[in-house]
Parts: structure tokens; sequence; C-alpha cells
């Protein structure tokens, strides 16, 4: 009898101990609680690979684009990091995906209003291989691209400049759009 009353004091003291330890401090009566208050930060904010938004028109057709930007960190990038004749997810962590509010045409190709991932194929010579393609929520990026999900694939030239650029960067410009990181820019003609 000795033994159970024994454990019984044990748990009771323990509840008691996390009940006064877990509970935060009463707030006074002028105090307010707001749900915007909490400092935690969010998955986004303390990624390696920033999660970026931008938008934009590309003649008078609105353009969304979707992406998380990594830094060169002074690695190589392309043919090492990127490797060349592979798909790409044009980004880090899930898919890129941009949203077309109308119709288009991309490097001289159709494509319907609508969201797609896209992805690209970096050569070491000559034109990349853009794709767009229907399963635009990918989680893992290229590690759940499906081909035959394939929309529309186009190719671009590369330029290559003096200067390096350290985060990744998808902008909308009158043009269509460019991807931009290290010393390469992809300009994607779209009108």
């Amino acid at each position: 009898m000795r033994m159970i009353s024994k454990n019984l004091f044990l748990i009771f003291g323990f509840i008691f101990y996390m009940g006064i330890f877990s509970c935060s401090a009463p707030k006074s009566d002028n105090e307010e609680i707001s749900a915007d208050s909490t400092e935690e930060s969010s998955p986004e904010d303390t990624r390696a690979s920033p999660l970026k938004n931008t938008e934009g028109t590309i003649g008078n057709k609105s353009v969304k684009i979707q992406y998380s930007s990594p830094a060169v960190k002074d690695r190589n990038i392309w043919g090492d990091l990127v490797p060349y004749d592979e798909v790409w997810r044009t980004g880090a962590n899930e898919a890129t995906f941009i949203e077309l509010a109308e119709d288009v045409v991309v490097e001289g190709e159709p494509l319907n209003a609508g969201k797609y991932s896209l992805f690209t194929i970096p050569r070491e010579n000559g034109d990349w291989t853009i794709i767009f393609n229907s399963e635009w929520d990918l989680e893992h990026g290229h590690f759940q691209y499906d081909e035959e999900m394939d929309v529309l694939r186009v190719t671009a030239a590369p330029e290559w400049t003096d200067s390096s650029q350290e985060w990744l960067s998808i902008e909308i410009v009158d043009s269509g759009i460019e991807v931009k990181w290290e010393k390469m820019k992809l300009p994607i003609h779209i009108e």
C-alpha cells in the first residue's frame, strides 16, 4: 500500500510541476492578445533558397511566377551543381511555376492560359530546352517531373556575361522572362 501511495505522489507531483511550467504568465486586463503578434518564423523565412513571387505584364497579359532562389555560394553551377543535358527545376526546392492569365506565344509556339511548372535542360553548347509542364504543384521539383505531362517544349539561347549574379532571379520583362544566375542570362521570348 505504501508503494502505491508513493507512486501516486510522484505522478501527481510530476503533473503539478508540468502544469506550472507549461503555462504562460497571465495577461493583465489591459494587455491585448493579437494573432499577428507571434514572432515565429515561417519555413520560407529560414530557407537557404528563399521563396520568391513576381508578377507583371508582358504586353497587356498578366503573368505570375513563383520560384525558390538559390545562391551561388562559391560553387560551380553549370555542368556541376546543375548538370548539363538533364532536367532542372529552374530554381530550388519545389518546382518553379508560371501562371498565365491569357494565351501567349512562347518562342514562336502557342501556349494556352493556365498554370505550368517551368523546367529547363541546360546545354554546355547551344540552345537550352525550356519546358512548360501541366503538373505545376510539385513539392520536390525535378524529382517528380513527368515528361508525359509536358505541354510545350521550346529552345532559347543563353547569354554569358563577365559579371556574376549571386542569387537566381526570374524577371518579367517586356520581351518575356529572363532567368539569371551566376554568369548566365536566359531570355525566353513571350508575346
